[in-house]
């Protein structure tokens, strides 16, 4: 059984993500939350959980993630917050985690990126600060020699899942459900053809499974 830290399981993606790793057999979880109304709603769920800031110390990232076999930073600083938020969640708060699996010496790290976040062109004009995190952290992945895989998504979407997707190193712009973007996530975590990939994700033609076992 493969024990999986979610870093932000509060999220749209990372509620979802973290239901389906619950009820999968093969999958142990651990949801890291940031609020203790949130610890407590997953604890009543039968939920493992656990407080994790993201502004703490490399060090106590490196405590919550102890025992896991993989984590999954699914963790973003929202909309409504300022640029500086962007860079010390979605920037320094990933890089840290990712030192962190490597202290806490866990091989296997997924990354919930954003689409063409690796490549400066196709960056959104009103977004830049968020791409630049994006962009930075992912590139740290790469090189942390972890067993890393970047999942891209396009524009997120809250509608009920399509269970078909396009996947690929470079997509045209296109949307995708958050529970289609949770569900590959979930599919690709042990398997092992998907480390050392980072790919954009929309909703497409393709079964999940099927696309992920092309890759």
């Amino acid at each position: 059984m493969m024990q999986v830290s979610v870093i932000g399981a509060n999220g749209k993606i990372g509620k979802q993500l973290v239901a389906k790793l619950h009820q999968d057999p093969q999958h142990d979880v651990v949801a890291l939350v940031r609020k203790q109304e949130q610890l407590d709603k997953l604890g009543e769920q039968g939920i493992n959980a656990c407080l994790l800031d993201l502004t703490a110390s490399v060090a106590d990232i490196a405590a919550a993630l102890s025992g896991s076999d993989a984590v999954v930073f699914a963790a973003g600083s929202g909309a409504s917050t300022e640029d500086d938020m962007t860079l010390r969640i979605d920037l320094d708060g990933a890089v840290k985690s990712i030192e962190a699996a490597q202290q806490a010496g866990i091989k296997r790290f997924v990354m919930v990126s954003a689409m063409q976040a690796h490549n400066r062109e196709n960056w959104h004009p009103d977004l830049v600060p968020y791409f630049v995190a994006k962009h930075y952290a992912d590139r740290e992945l790469i090189r942390s020699g972890l067993a890393y895989t970047i999942v891209r998504p396009g524009a997120l979407v809250d509608e009920e899942a399509t269970g078909k997707v396009s996947i690929a190193g470079d997509l045209e712009p296109g949307s995708i459900t958050r529970a289609d973007v949770a569900s590959v996530v979930h599919q690709l975590i042990d398997k092992p053809n998907t480390a050392g990939k980072a790919f954009d994700l929309i909703n497409g033609d393709s079964p999940i499974e099927e696309a992920i076992n092309k890759l």
